[in-house]
């Protein structure tokens, strides 16, 4: 065979083998202060992606709600402070949440805490359920290495904002008591998009 042919050859299997990087899938929040559409990145926080779509799918948001506002003005005992909004499930069905998943690090997956992204709640390492939070600007100290928490291990980044920070910036405005929204800013469904 000739060496060129042979080389064509080689190459279609090689590619033919490789399995195509998954694509972004987007969601649509509706909530009570207006819709948030996040795009999601499967290709670099697969098993994130994959923990919130379980939870989209399985209808968890819907009933749902953003109820932690992070503002400068309200962290005082905080050295370092951060913007953020934090929702939930359905309380009707915490009880039935999926087991926690591991966390895919900002220094694995190469994504990062920057204006509008979205991102899993956590404790501990490997302790996120469905809690999620957007970043209202960049947000550094989120990160694998940032300070925010003190294990250093950074939240699990896996997509951003899309369309709707003006509903983030509102939502993060809204009335609350310390950081507890009062009363929480409902999410009315949370749907895959085509």
């Amino acid at each position: 065979m000739r060496p060129l042919v042979a080389g064509l050859l080689m190459a279609g299997v090689a590619l033919a083998g490789r399995a195509e990087e998954p694509k972004p899938v987007r969601v649509l929040l509706k909530t009570d202060h207006g819709d948030i559409e996040v795009e999601l990145d499967p290709a670099k926080a697969p098993a994130t992606v994959a923990n919130f779509l379980r939870y989209v799918d399985g209808r968890f948001y819907d009933g749902g709600r953003f109820h932690r506002t992070v503002t400068p003005d309200n962290q005082p005992d905080k050295t370092v402070k951060i913007e953020v909004i934090q929702a939930g499930v359905n309380p009707a069905k915490e009880k039935d949440e999926f087991p926690p998943v591991k966390l895919e690090r900002t220094k694995d997956t190469g994504l990062s805490h920057k204006d509008g992204t979205i991102s899993m709640a956590r404790d501990g390492p490997d302790t996120a359920t469905g809690d999620f939070f957007v970043c209202v600007g960049d947000q550094p100290e989120l990160d694998f290495g940032g300070k925010r928490n003190p294990d250093g291990q950074g939240f699990a980044a896996f997509g951003k904002v899309v369309k709707g920070m003006d509903v983030v910036k509102k939502i993060q405005a809204s009335s609350a008591d310390g950081q507890t929204l009062k009363p929480p800013v409902g999410i009315k469904s949370a749907r895959r998009l085509p």
